[in-house]
């Protein structure tokens, strides 16, 4: 296991728009290219199973998360199959003003990665992600914006 720290990320919208838009329903999963046929299920009213085909180190794979959400504060995470099967980490949102500070902290561990490569594809998996929502976040935020004015 290797442990990664993921500090000062942030996102060009509030706290609760944020929520709203990442955890409300399903629509900024488009936003996503590395990822595709994604597959929701619930758990309970704070954890569901999200399912894909992922793109990850050079790869598409099938994998699996347990998500579990406790707005505004947290996302935990649990990598339940896949090429980071037993990975568990948490994001942690803070309000900045009109922006979102994420800080990722994890235990990162792999079954078919060489130890020497986790930390790596950890990155490169928390990169894309944070690459492809934050134009996202910050569009939607727009058009929410220019809505609320006209």
């Amino acid at each position: 296991m290797v442990f990664v720290k993921d500090e000062g990320s942030e996102f060009d919208a509030p706290i609760d728009f944020v929520w709203k838009y990442i955890y409300g329903d399903q629509a900024h999963d488009a936003a996503h290219k590395s990822t595709r046929n994604p597959k929701f299920g619930k758990v309970s009213d704070v954890t569901f199973l999200y399912g894909s085909e992922r793109y990850l180190r050079g790869t598409w794979a099938a994998d699996q998360l347990r998500i579990s959400t406790f707005p505004p504060v947290a996302v935990v995470t649990e990598w339940i199959a896949g090429v980071l099967e037993g990975s568990k980490f948490v994001y942690l949102y803070t309000a900045a003003g009109q922006k979102t500070r994420i800080d990722v902290y994890g235990e990162f561990t792999s079954k078919t990665v060489p130890p020497s490569e986790i930390e790596a594809a950890a990155r490169e998996f928390l990169d894309t992600e944070f690459r492809d929502d934050a134009p996202a976040v910050r569009e939607a935020f727009l058009k929410h914006t220019k809505a609320d004015k006209a």
